[in-house]
């Protein structure tokens, strides 16, 4: 509890929300803003716009729309609540510490939350029409994200078999197989994966597709497919996909390999969502160009406590706030991708740090009040992504909250492990590792001063 009480802070129960139409109020003055009026048209519809309306609009996943004034206003109240206390837009991390450099940052500024709240303060007022921006034009869900980065569609697309989920039902898991047929090495530029049809994702907790094929000999010294950190399948994870994960793009020069033969397993995890649905998942793959080999492959490594033995077993009592730690060391240089924690129902809180071979703690990430609804994926930028040496240990905390006081928790009173159902446990983070060579890392090291604290630092930081 002492180092939970370092590290986390203001993590608040979430407060349910009930939306509803407000009477005017006089406008919030703050210093430096003078009494300019905040509009939905003007300055608040842009905001929805960039940070909301991915999901917040008509046929999509949220609940409600945020397109229209008409739309937005009985939701007022509401959404000034959910920002106020940062839970949307769904980004969990803490801004004060470790890496602050995303190529996914969907989260909003502190100015960006202050107008939302004046805006509702002041009796969310509509503004001039003619101040609203035009309609964002929205690509086709069933279609892919990357086709326009790209400028042209995936080279392959694989499909697991369809499955039909009953309308009330324990959790499900579906494991097929399906062949990709590959007949010669191909490197893995990008890959994106979603359920079929929008559907679909009410049902899809979470699925992934390991990649089975005969490995190459590395001769880097790295057993990485063997490796208690990677997940099981030999040639580790081509693709994991949960809300707030949708796609993977590989830095120039790295990416994953199929080999001829290669086969995907999927790990398909469905729950009931009160209406009988049939759906399939799908995942699309940029390749590099025939005979283009990128330097480095890239492996989506499960970093923390595990079923298998990698970090401490899951053991949360009843009534307990629960601080479990999992260990890693890196058996060659390596830059660190991304960050995704992953939890359950009574996820807390999760940190990334890497402890180095001079035995100094440098915090990379901490989400500091997870949610179980959205398994958020923290991807660096090529230049925040953090470059550790040979030897580096890579120390992930996770604390569970099986209490009253976490409205999710299905059971306070129950003992809780390690299990593949939402009502068990999971403490582990999803993390693609980019392994380079001494000499790489050395010529990097030579050219940057990394910024590095000791753990007390560290903490004092948070």
């Amino acid at each position: 509890m002492d180092r939970f009480d370092q590290i986390v802070r203001g993590i608040g129960v979430t407060v349910l929300l009930v939306g509803f139409a407000i009477a005017g109020e006089p406008p919030n003055t703050v210093a430096g803003a003078a009494s300019k009026l905040v509009t939905f048209a003007k300055d608040i519809a842009p905001i929805f716009q960039e940070k909301c309306q991915d999901c917040h609009r008509k046929d999509s996943m949220a609940p409600m729309s945020l397109v229209t004034y008409e739309e937005t206003r009985p939701w007022a109240r509401s959404i000034k609540e959910r920002v106020v206390t940062h839970q949307m837009p769904p980004w969990h991390l803490d801004k004060t510490v470790g890496i602050q450099h995303f190529q996914n940052d969907r989260s909003l500024t502190d100015e960006q939350v202050e107008m939302i709240a004046r805006w509702v303060d002041a009796g969310a007022p509509q503004g001039d029409v003619k101040d609203m921006p035009p309609p964002k034009q929205w690509p086709d869900e069933t279609g892919w994200q990357l086709e326009k980065k790209y400028g042209r569609p995936p080279d392959m697309i694989i499909k697991s078999d369809a499955y039909t989920m009953p309308a009330v039902s324990q959790d499900q898991w579906f494991k097929p197989t399906t062949d990709l047929h590959v007949t010669e090495p191909s490197w893995v530029q990008a890959v994106e994966m979603h359920p079929s049809t929008p559907a679909g994702r009410r049902i899809v907790h979470h699925a992934i597709a390991h990649l089975m094929q005969n490995e190459p000999k590395t001769g880097n010294g790295v057993d990485d497919g063997n490796d208690a950190s990677v997940a099981a399948a030999q040639g580790g994870i081509l693709m994991e996909w949960a809300v707030g994960k949708t796609y993977d793009v590989y830095r120039p020069d790295t990416g994953k390999l199929l080999m001829p033969g290669a086969k995907v397993w999927w790990d398909i995890h469905y729950h009931a969502v009160g209406e009988t649905i049939r759906d399939h998942v799908e995942l699309a793959v940029w390749l590099y160009p025939k005979g283009q080999a990128p330097k480095y492959r890239t492996y989506l490594t499960l970093f923390g406590a595990t079923s298998t033995g990698g970090g401490s077993p899951l053991d949360i009592p009843p009534n307990t706030i629960k601080e479990t730690q999992g260990f890693h060391v890196l058996k060659a240089p390596a830059i660190l991708e991304n960050f995704q924690p992953h939890m359950h129902l009574r996820g807390k809180a999760m940190s990334l740090e890497a402890i180095l071979p001079d035995g100094t703690t440098q915090m990379i990430s901490y989400v500091d009040h997870f949610n179980f609804n959205w398994m958020n994926n923290y991807i660096y930028t090529d230049e925040a992504a953090p470059v550790l040496p040979k030897g580096t240990i890579i120390h992930v905390t996770a604390w569970h909250d099986n209490t009253a006081s976490n409205r999710s928790n299905p059971d306070p009173n129950q003992w809780v492990g390690w299990g593949d159902r939402t009502v068990d446990e999971m403490a582990h983070a999803w993390v693609n590792v980019t392994y380079i060579s001494d000499e790489d890392y050395k010529a990097w090291a030579a050219a940057h001063k990394p910024k590095r604290s000791d753990a007390a630092s560290a903490r004092r930081a948070q």
